[in-house]
């Protein structure tokens, strides 16, 4: 992500932060910029590492736990289970309302794309696992592929 979109991308936050009440304080901005400059998944500690590498911002762990805390409640980052990192929400600047979050996660590189697919994809999941006798825990869908990139690569090396 370019300087000025990510600046873009910030200033959507804060303004999204500020109508619900809430703010995006310095720290908070830093560690969200840092999740967008990274341009993939970053676990607390690789994002600590990140900012203090690529930003030049000293954090506590603790600190980016927190931050990050908020951040996901207020829906600018999300969690993803499948891999314990943070990734920056991918629809920040948009104004309209999205679909529940659906995520690519390449297990090579970790890059992670956030897709939208049909509600009733959802549903047909949810239906699949009654007779078995499982229900989702959350409708956050994560999908462990292989980007394209890493495929090429991997194809290269046979």
């Amino acid at each position: 992500m370019t300087r000025a979109s990510t600046l873009q991308v910030l200033e959507h936050a804060e303004r999204h932060c500020s109508a619900r009440g809430s703010r995006l304080t310095e720290k908070r901005r830093r560690v969200l910029a840092g999740l967008l400059e990274s341009g993939r998944a970053l676990s607390a500690y690789e994002l600590l590492d990140f900012c203090r590498e690529n930003l030049d911002v000293e954090l506590l762990p603790m600190s980016v736990y927190r931050i990050l805390e908020f951040l996901e409640g207020e829906g600018l980052v999300h969690r993803l289970n499948l891999t314990n990192k943070y990734v920056a929400c991918s629809h920040i600047a948009c104004d309209h309302e999205h679909e529940l979050p659906r995520f690519l996660i390449c297990g090579v590189c970790h890059r992670v794309k956030e897709v939208g697919f049909p509600r009733s994809l959802l549903s047909a999941i949810a239906r699949t696992l009654e007779p078995a006798g499982f229900e989702l825990a959350s409708n956050q869908l994560e999908l462990d592929c292989v980007c394209a990139r890493c495929a090429a690569r991997s194809r290269a090396d046979l």
